[in-house]
């Protein structure tokens, strides 16, 4: 498998997870790296890091969020030689629940840092770039995000 297929399935699984409730999952994924948030607000303990989905992110009797996080339009830059790579890609979140219509919630950018430990790619930064369009949140997100 490619440095490219490795790195874009951890973008994809990190989006399967937060749909699917998984936020101690998702946050494993972070192991090795941090999540940075709006202005200085980093993260890097994985159980910090699902502590503010499971604070963040509304979930149904499902145990899911009953959305779809879309990404797309990756620009991936990997450096074999230094085993680092950087992704830019735009995400898109789709939901519908039973009192709320199948709708675009939000979309906006991720600006992803790879590193290589022990051979295995892994999450070295996830920098939210913020929100580019905003639609109707309030299915999807319980109080504030950290900006």
């Amino acid at each position: 498998m490619t440095s490219e297929t490795q790195i874009m399935n951890l973008l994809y699984r990190y989006g399967l997870y937060i749909d699917e409730g998984k936020f101690d999952d998702a946050a494993a994924l972070f192991k090795h790296g941090q999540i940075a948030m709006g202005a200085g607000h980093v993260m890097s303990d994985p159980k910090q890091i699902a502590a503010m989905w499971h604070g963040m992110v509304r979930t149904y009797e499902c145990g899911t969020s009953r959305t779809r996080h879309i990404i797309t339009n990756p620009i991936i830059e990997v450096d074999e030689s230094l085993g680092t790579a950087k992704v830019l890609s735009c995400w898109t979140v789709i939901q519908q629940t039973a009192d709320f219509p199948l709708q675009v919630v939000a979309s906006g950018r991720y600006e992803d840092d790879f590193h290589k430990v022990n051979s295995e790619w892994c999450f070295k930064q996830k920098r939210y770039l913020g929100i580019d369009l905003l639609g109707d949140m309030s299915a999807h997100i319980l109080g504030n995000v950290p900006s």
